[in-house]
C-alpha cells in the first residue's frame, strides 16, 4: 500500500527536520520546502495527501499559500503552524480553508497530539476526495449520451429530458416497469443546477403506510410508539436537492393530502409536531399505473395529480424501440464481463433475431438480468440459441377464444377457416410479422405458414412506429 506523502513547508530547517523525524517514524513519506514557491512546485509533482506549512515565513506566506493551494487542489488538506498564543492567525488560517493549526514550539507531550492530527487529516482529504470522484462518475453516468439507445421512441424522451433538467419543474415520468423511470429521474437530477446536492429516492411501494409518513416528513421524539429520538425525514435530507418519488401511484389519500401541501408550500410538520418546516426541493415522481384511471376510482387525488404532472414524460416500453435492443444487449454484455470476470464474445446472429422479436414484458429490467445470467452461465464464447431460456426460444403460443353457437347453427368450415386465419394473424402480430418466428411459434414450417397467408389473403403489415415519448 502507498505511503502517505506528507509536504512539511518551513523556512526554519530545524522544524521541519522535526516535523520530519516524527512523520517518517509513523509511516509517512516526507516532502520538504523551505518556502510557498517550493511547495507549489512540489504539489504540482507529487501526489500530495497532507500539507504541514508555517505561517510566518519570507514571500508568501501560508495563508496565502493556503488559498492558492485551495484554488489548484481543493480536497487536499492543509494544517498551519503558528506562534504560541496566536489565536487570530489561527482564526484566519481556518477562514482561509486550513483543516486545522499547531502551535509552536512542539514538545514531548504534543507529538501524540501531531501524530491523530496529521492522520484525521488525511482521512477527511481521502473522503473529500473519493466523494468528489463519485460525484463526477455519478454526473458522467447520468449524461443523456451515456443512456444506451438511439431509436427515435428514445431520443424524443431524451429531448424532453434535456429541457426539463436545467428548470426546476416537477415532473411526472410514467411507463411499464423495468423502463428505465428511475434512470431518466438520475438524468434529470445529475444534469441540473442541482446536481451537486442530494438526490433523495423514496420508494412509495415498498414502505408501509404507516411508516411512510416518518419516512418522508421525520419525526420528534415520544411521536409514535418506539420513536425514541427525533428523526429528520427524507424532504429535509434532500433540502436544496431533488427528491424522487418512485411508485407514487401507491400512496395513501391521507399521505396525498401532506404531499399535495409540500408541492404548494415546500411546507409540512414532521410527525407529532407543530412546528413548520421549510424546504427547498425539487419533486420529480414516477409510476407505472394510469393515474387517470386511478382518478376515476377515487384511489388517486385529481389536485395532486395536476400537481405532479407539470411535465409529464413517458418512457416507452422496450418492444416499441426494438432498434436499442442489441445496443442494450452489448452494452450490458460489456458491463456483465467486467463485473463477472467473464469472457463472453457476443451472441449468434440466430441468438440475437430471437432476443430482438421478444416482446420483453418486463422490458429494459428483464433484458438486463437475462443478460447477466447467460454471461454467467456460457463463462465465455458466443452465447447460441440453445442457451437462451425457454421463454425466449418457445413463446407461449397464442389462445383464441372459442365462439359461441348460435342457435341457428354455424357453417363448421367457415369456423374452422375463421379461428385458423385468427390464429395465424395473431402469431405474425406477436413476432411483429416474422414469419421464421411466426412458423416456430405455430408448429409449422415457413412453406407451409406462406401458403396459407397467401391462400387467405391475409396482407401483410409492417411494425408500426411508436408515437409514445
Amino acid at each position: 500500500m502507498r505511503k502517505n506523502n506528507v509536504l512539511i513547508v518551513d523556512d526554519e530547517e530545524l522544524y521541519r527536520k522535526a516535523l520530519e523525524r516524527i512523520l517518517t517514524r509513523v509511516g509517512h513519506n516526507v516532502i520538504t520546502a523551505r518556502d510557498a514557491t517550493e511547495a507549489l512546485v512540489a504539489v504540482a509533482e507529487h501526489s500530495i495527501d497532507l500539507v504541514l506549512s508555517d505561517i510566518q515565513m519570507p514571500g508568501i506566506n501560508g495563508l496565502e499559500l493556503v488559498r492558492q493551494i485551495r484554488e489548484i487542489a481543493p480536497d487536499l488538506p492543509c494544517i498551519v503552524i503558528t506562534g504560541y498564543g496566536s489565536a487570530e492567525q489561527s482564526v484566519e488560517a481556518l477562514r482561509a480553508g486550513a483543516f486545522w493549526y499547531l502551535e509552536k514550539p512542539f514538545d514531548q507531550g504534543h507529538l501524540d497530539v501531531v501524530r491523530r492530527l496529521v492522520e484525521q487529516a488525511i482521512e477527511v482529504g481521502r473522503l473529500k476526495s473519493e466523494n468528489r470522484m463519485l460525484q463526477r462518475q455519478l454526473q458522467s453516468r447520468y449524461q443523456f449520451e451515456n443512456i444506451v439507445g438511439s431509436s427515435p421512441a428514445l431520443h424524443s424522451v431524451l429531448d424532453v429530458v434535456a429541457k426539463v433538467a436545467e428548470t426546476d419543474s416537477t415532473v411526472l415520468i410514467t411507463g411499464e416497469s423495468g423502463t428505465g423511470k428511475e434512470l431518466i429521474a438520475r438524468a434529470i437530477h445529475y444534469n441540473s443546477p442541482r446536481a451537486t446536492r442530494m438526490l433523495v429516492t423514496v420508494n412509495c411501494g415498498a414502505i408501509p403506510e404507516e411508516l411512510l409518513e416518518s419516512e418522508l416528513f421525520g419525526h420528534v421524539k415520544g411521536a409514535f410508539t418506539n420513536a425514541i429520538r427525533h428523526r429528520e425525514g427524507r424532504f429535509t435530507v434532500a433540502d436544496g436537492g431533488t427528491i424522487f418519488l418512485d411508485e407514487i401511484g401507491d400512496m395513501s389519500p391521507n399521505l396525498q393530502v401532506k404531499l399535495l401541501r409540500v408541492l404548494q408550500d415546500r411546507t409540512f410538520e414532521p410527525v407529532g409536531s407543530s412546528k413548520t418546516v421549510s424546504v427547498d426541493v425539487r419533486v420529480l415522481a414516477a409510476t407505472n399505473q394510469d393515474l387517470e384511471q386511478a382518478i376515476r376510482e377515487r384511489r388517486f387525488r385529481e389536485d395532486l395529480y395536476y400537481r405532479l404532472n407539470v411535465i409529464p414524460i413517458e418512457v416507452p416500453p422496450l418492444r416499441n424501440r426494438r432498434d436499442d435492443i442489441p445496443l442494450l444487449i452489448h452494452h450490458f454484455l460489456e458491463v456483465a464481463n467486467a463485473d463477472k470476470q467473464r469472457q463472453v464474445s457476443g451472441f449468434s446472429a440466430e441468438a440475437m433475431e430471437l432476443l430482438c422479436s421478444h416482446n420483453w414484458p418486463g422490458n429494459v429490467r428483464e433484458l438486463e438480468n437475462l443478460v447477466e445470467r447467460l454471461v454467467v452461465l456460457c463463462v465465455e464464447g458466443e452465447v447460441q440459441i440453445h442457451d437462451l431460456p425457454p421463454q425466449i426460444t418457445k413463446p407461449t403460443a397464442p389462445t383464441v377464444p372459442v365462439p359461441q353457437l348460435p342457435p341457428g347453427g354455424l357453417s363448421f368450415r367457415g369456423v374452422v377457416d375463421d379461428f385458423e386465419s385468427n390464429l395465424i394473424l395473431q402469431a405474425l402480430e406477436q413476432t411483429h410479422w416474422n414469419k421464421n418466428q411466426a412458423a416456430r411459434l405455430l408448429g409449422l414450417n415457413r412453406t407451409t405458414l406462406l401458403e396459407k397467408i397467401k391462400k387467405k389473403g391475409l396482407e401483410e403489415k409492417e411494425p408500426e412506429e411508436s408515437d409514445d415519448v
